[in-house]
């Protein structure tokens, strides 16, 4: 039987500040993510890499998902810090994110300043700058992972599609602030005060934007300490302790989690291409369809290319915020067969006969695999600026779906799991008595242990502890990098048949022989077009889920 002190809260006298405040650091998150991928493609062409070389480069996120989400989630799922279990790794993670972002806007000057030799010095640069990328990859998703099992363990069942939609609506309004500011011309702004370049700017801005989003959740929310856990099979003891439980959870995961789980894998091979490339691939339209044959010389191709790319993300961010705020309204949560909702007596009727036609979460996202996979089977075939743009925007309203749906459904699952043995929950639907935030919220929470002034309750564990939201969640982190890894390989193999040289477009000191011939398919989007087929293989599996 787990023991606890103190009780979740949240700062804020609404349910929508304490939602702002509980998802303020997935503002940070996306700005950072929305960063690498405008920027770093681009970034590592400009220092020589070929695509394929890039793209090996770039199984440092599945593989820091990979290792850090479900080791952070077990560790975390056990700490009895007196500060709670995820804000100190959210913390900590943080800063290592803003150091080494400032590490990889100021690759070079941080080379020159120990090496001379010319050679030498390109070699090393991009060895630093690959080393930062792999560092920030690393404890992003440290702090991705405790972000979304904060949500879960203060949220109960009920509020758990209210809490995906605002980290899905924050996340939304990170991506639209970084791709805006990618798509402006920042030296023209603020001058060369934060560097004398777009990306360096842009590095420094996202930095200060992690620590400080950081800081207003770690403020705002307080967590229940654990004091000790109960026993549960699902805790593996002994050496290696934090890898066998995951190994063991894996193996034994409720059936409709695994579904969820295989979701998601299936749906991350053919988003990964798109999240990593969209924004290199627009701008290379520009520069092979669109750009006026006697002004292509650029001073600045990196940064041209990622005001392109950054300007159709920016749009394609603006639809995915629009869609995060529209669709909750227009969908069925997973709870709303056995919530009641009382909604005023004046507008009763009107509010039944839209549920009529409002489709539930699932349809939604089966919905949402093929309409992406619809976009995606386009790209081929996009021969400007303009349809390029169109295609990435569109791919919006799919991507909104795809951030909560699975993170709701999970939530669900584990807050059941968590209250299987509170004899207050009625087994049939899972509901349970509740309390309020505080004074005026309409934001309930459910009824927890805790310890208050060093008094033990040992009742029976409430449903609103979420106690192994963290493993669970590393193991839907599991099922979303290992697709990573797929496309990875799959986007190796396709740039060393179609595009085997450098990028004629950003890699200008290489030799005109050493640039790829760019008159056929862009390979990028042939990338994009196999991730399409992943995508209707996602919505057969997640149509499996109605049976589960």
């Amino acid at each position: 039987m787990s023991t606890w002190t103190g009780q979740p809260g949240i700062k804020g006298s609404s349910e929508t500040t304490r939602m702002i405040l509980l998802t303020c650091v997935s503002i940070g998150i996306t700005f950072t993510w929305g960063v690498e991928m405008t920027y770093c493609t681009p970034y590592l062409l400009s220092l020589g890499l070929t695509k394929g070389q890039t793209s090996m480069v770039w199984i440092a996120g599945p593989l820091s998902g990979l290792i850090v989400q479900p080791i952070i989630g077990v560790v975390a799922d056990e700490s009895k810090s007196k500060w709670g279990r995820r804000r100190p790794v959210i913390a900590v993670g943080s800063v290592v994110v803003a150091c080494s972002l400032l590490a990889l806007g100021f690759t070079k000057e941080i080379v020159a300043s120990f090496v001379t030799d010319k050679h030498l010095a390109n070699t090393a640069t991009i060895a630093v700058a690959v080393f930062s990328l792999y560092a920030t990859d690393f404890a992003i998703n440290g702090v991705m992972s405790c972000a979304r099992s904060l949500v879960v363990d203060t949220l109960p069942i009920q509020k758990q599609q209210t809490g995906a939609a605002w980290t899905s609506r924050m996340g939304s309004l990170g991506h639209i602030i970084g791709y805006a500011m990618g798509a402006i011309d920042l030296i023209q702004v603020f001058g060369p005060r934060l560097g004398d370049t777009q990306f360096k700017q842009l590095t420094v801005i996202a930095a200060m934007g992690m620590l400080l989003t950081a800081a207003i959740t770690c403020w705002a929310v307080t967590e229940r300490v654990l004091i000790s856990a109960r026993h549960d099979p699902r805790r593996a003891q002994g050496r290696f302790k934090v890898f066998r439980q995951i190994w063991s959870t894996l193996l034994t995961l409720p059936p409709r989690i695994r579904g969820i789980c295989f979701s998601v894998f299936w749906a991350w091979i053919g988003w990964f291409p798109f999240l990593v490339y969209s924004s290199t691939w627009v701008g290379e339209m520009y520069f092979r369809y669109d750009m006026v044959e006697g002004v292509r010389e650029t001073k600045d191709a990196l940064g041209d290319i990622g005001r392109i790319g950054s300007t159709a993300l920016t749009m394609y961010s603006t639809v995915t915020f629009i869609s995060a705020w529209v669709m909750p309204a227009l969908i069925r949560a997973p709870e709303d067969e056995t919530f009641t909702h009382r909604p005023p007596a004046s507008i009763a009727r009107w509010v039944e006969t839209l549920n009529k036609f409002r489709p539930d979460l699932l349809t939604a996202w089966i919905i949402s695999h093929l309409v992406f996979a619809c976009a995606m089977f386009l790209t081929p075939f996009a021969g400007s600026l303009r349809f390029a743009t169109i295609i990435v925007a569109f791919c919006g309203i799919p991507w909104s779906l795809a951030q909560w749906a699975p993170t709701t459904f999970l939530g669900v699952e584990v807050n059941k799991l968590s209250g299987v043995s509170d004899p207050t929950i009625d087994s049939r639907n899972g509901s349970a008595s509740h309390r309020r935030l505080s004074h005026g919220s309409n934001i309930e929470m459910q009824d927890t242990l805790r310890l208050d002034h060093g008094d033990a309750e040992t009742g029976p564990i409430s449903s609103s502890t979420g106690e192994l939201s963290g493993v669970y969640f590393g193991i839907m982190n599991i099922f979303t990098t290992l697709p990573q890894f797929i496309a990875t390989f799959m986007s190796t193999i396709v740039f060393s048949i179609l595009e085997p040289g450098k990028s004629p477009e950003l890699a200008t000191e290489a030799h005109p022989s050493e640039h790829s011939d760019t008159s056929g398919v862009n390979a990028i989007a042939v990338c994009m077009f196999i991730g399409a087929i992943s995508s209707v293989a996602a919505a057969f599996v997640t149509s499996k889920l109605r049976h589960l």
